[in-house]
């Protein structure tokens, strides 16, 4: 049996070598999910259904504004099945600010909670 030894260049190099690859994959993740993200947003963005917002009243149970054509509609969500609940108009509703083209990041959140906790000290 062969004894081998590794020097320290070596290991070194194998240690940068399963860095570099780990970083590769994980850019190629993130852009293949940033890829397929876009695609199932531009399949559901098209037509004459749109979820305008939902909210959580339990695990499985949702409340939905749907805009379906030009009415909008109050939906119950549930783990098998969907109720109408009434129908709204456009002047019924208020909407957010568009946030088309902003994205929230991780700083800006912090930055938010930070200034709620001043609010609260004072």
């Amino acid at each position: 049996m062969l004894l081998t030894t590794v020097s320290k260049a070596d290991s070194y190099v194998q240690f940068m070598t399963v860095l570099i690859l780990f970083v590769f994959v994980l850019a190629i993740t993130y852009l293949v999910t940033r890829w397929i993200a876009g695609y199932q947003k531009g399949k559901m963005g098209c037509g004459n259904l749109e979820i305008i917002e939902t909210c959580r009243i339990s695990p499985n149970k949702y409340i939905q504004i749907v805009r379906a054509g030009t009415k909008y509609l109050v939906v119950a969500v549930g783990k098998d099945e969907v109720h109408m609940l009434s129908e709204l108009s456009e002047s019924e509703l208020d909407f957010l600010k568009e946030t088309k083209g902003q994205t929230t990041d991780f700083a800006g959140i912090f930055e938010k909670v930070r200034k709620l906790k001043e609010k609260d000290k004072e």
